[in-house]
């Protein structure tokens, strides 16, 4: 099934049952179109992978709640299982082109996206050793040495996750592992993943199986290297001094909002928990910024965290405000400062604009 109508309507349908909480209802359907003939890689990308998406959208607007979204991924997850156990099918292969393990970068939980690419590979005849939601690096490595894979592939969702990746990409490059990285946290162009030396970035499940089927050369010596071989700037300890005062700048930061933002004086325990839980959130995209040395992953978190807010009837004016109490806190680094203020220009501009519907977020949580 490669016609975008069919797909369509097969996630349309999909989506009702999932957001309805009826597993049996969609497994039946993929199900039954899988034995009907529709392609299962089209199933899982054209199908699935769509509803996954909405329910971050739906999420982001407000419209389900944390616990329907994890619902929905939950139900996913069995809707997927029931077509890797299919068995025996017409256009199924056994393992033919290679080993390869895959799995998410330590601290990542989005999973989905892993699971997905897995499937996919598996249908088009590699062995896959999915190794799930945040994998410890040394675990990993001690995997590879296990097992001695033609490749591994690590994925992230959130940029935040990006020194983790870093870490695993180096460590599974010094035993001569290759790495192909994929998802959301590397940039839609891949230019993070770049960034931390990898050996190569696919966009998607079927842009890292044509990566792998045309082969990936195995590190050699020279891939052994430091942090600061493939990041210099890392050498004006800002990003460490951040992330080191990660605690006391989000404790500051609560303090200084409840007197500048009057609204926050009225807040019960759940929403000065939420308002901290933002902070923290805000800090760690900044250190992962000052870490890569791009501002848009910064700006970026923060427009989307203005969305959300706004969607739950949080004026933007308060994470500019929250910037600006950063700012005092972090005035002796220059590079923070200058991430900082485009930062508050950003959520600004936005503030500044007509309120519309919240779109779906270009950035997961």
């Amino acid at each position: 099934m490669r016609h975008p109508t069919a797909a369509a309507g097969l996630a349309g349908r999909l989506w009702q049952a999932v957001a309805g909480g009826d597993e049996y209802a969609a497994v039946d359907l993929v199900r039954k179109a899988a034995a009907d003939g529709v392609d299962e890689e089209a199933l899982l990308l054209e199908v699935i992978a769509p509803v996954q998406r909405k329910a971050g959208e739906e999420w982001a607007a407000g419209r389900i709640t944390v616990a329907q979204e994890h619902a929905t991924t939950a139900i996913n997850e069995r809707v997927v299982a029931t077509l890797a156990h299919r068995g025996a099918a017409p256009g199924r292969h056994p393992a033919r082109r290679g080993r390869v393990a895959i799995g998410c970068v330590d601290g990542e939980w989005h999973a989905f996206p892993a699971r997905l690419v897995a499937e996919v590979l598996r249908l088009r005849g590699w062995q896959v050793d999915y190794l799930g939601a945040r994998m410890p690096t040394a675990h990993l490595v001690a995997h590879l040495h296990l097992t001695n894979p033609d490749a591994v592939l690590l994925s992230a969702s959130v940029a935040t996750r990006l020194p983790a990746a870093h870490a695993a990409v180096t460590a599974c490059q010094a035993i001569g592992v290759p790495v192909l990285a994929g998802g959301r946290a590397f940039g839609a162009d891949g230019r993070h993943a770049r960034a931390l030396g990898v050996d190569r970035w696919a966009a998607d499940a079927r842009g890292a199986a044509a990566v792998l089927e045309a082969g990936l050369a195995r590190p050699g010596p020279a891939a052994i290297r430091q942090v600061a071989d493939d990041l210099p700037h890392l050498a004006d300890q800002e990003y460490t001094m951040v992330v080191q005062s990660r605690a006391t700048l989000v404790k500051q930061t609560l303090v200084d909002l409840e007197t500048r933002f009057p609204a926050m004086r009225g807040y019960d325990d759940a929403q000065r928990e939420h308002a901290a839980q933002d902070i923290a959130h805000i800090v760690d995209f900044l250190a992962t910024a000052l870490y890569v040395d791009d501002a848009e992953i910064f700006t970026a978190f923060l427009t989307w965290t203005a969305r959300i807010l706004e969607a739950r009837h949080v004026p933007a004016r308060s994470v500019a405000l929250g910037l600006d109490i950063l700012a005092e806190q972090l005035r002796e680094f220059p590079r923070t400062l200058v991430l900082l203020r485009e930062g508050r220009t950003a959520v600004l501009d936005r503030a500044t604009r007509p309120t519309r519907p919240v779109p779906g977020p270009h950035l997961p949580v």
